[in-house]
């Protein structure tokens, strides 16, 4: 089994486009996840995705609020 540094999954998160605009939008502020997929023309299941990746790398930190 193959195992990833942090490294890694940090390179691997920005190889991404996708995940690169994500990026840029959140240096502007927190943003929901409808607000991050509706400029991608994701559906939220798709970015959901994404941003779980940029997490994982720690790039990114996600809170749940309201239900």
């Amino acid at each position: 089994m193959v195992q990833y540094s942090q490294v890694d999954r940090t390179f691997a998160a920005l190889s991404d486009p996708t995940r690169q605009l994500i990026l840029n939008r959140l240096g502007e502020g927190s943003a929901t996840i409808s607000e991050l997929a509706d400029p991608a023309g994701m559906t939220l299941t798709g970015l959901k995705k994404h941003v779980a990746i940029l997490e994982d790398a720690r790039l990114v930190k996600t809170e749940k609020v309201g239900r």
